[in-house]
């Protein structure tokens, strides 16, 4: 089961906060199909916030088709977002490393996030403007 970590000091919504670990939990296939995610009072209880907010969140993952809820029983998990791999694992593990190597640099979780994010967003940028040219000539 996956446990909501909320942020307060990140500027995102809770509820797309909510919605968003979601679906990283069902990209790395610690959730799938069938699996209940938590009651809206557990997640309450976890992380003290609105009850309205987890139900508005869980409202958005089932307008995507992520989600169903049923009446009286839970919410469940209707489908997978291309789970990781297990012959990504080492990868996870080159990642892994690379996070340690820039901890011990100094780095604080959010100046890995920022540089991370910033290197994924070069190569897609890059990628999609190679496919782009590409598709022109």
């Amino acid at each position: 089961m996956v446990e909501y970590r909320i942020d307060r000091r990140n500027g995102v919504a809770t509820y797309l906060q909510i919605v968003q670990q979601t679906k990283h939990a069902l990209r790395l296939g610690l959730l799938e199909p069938g699996d209940q995610l938590p009651t809206a009072r557990a997640v309450v209880e976890a992380t003290a916030i609105n009850p309205n907010t987890v139900l508005k969140a869980y409202r958005e993952l089932e307008r995507e088709g992520l989600v169903e809820a049923r009446r009286g029983m839970g919410t469940f998990v209707t489908r997978s977002l291309g789970a990781v791999q297990p012959a990504d694992s080492a990868l996870r593990e080159e990642l892994k490393e690379w996070g340690k190597r820039a901890a011990a640099a100094g780095m604080d979780r959010d100046d890995v996030a920022a540089l991370f994010t910033s290197v994924l967003d070069g190569i897609f940028t890059e990628d999609t403007a190679g496919n782009a040219e590409g598709e022109q000539g």
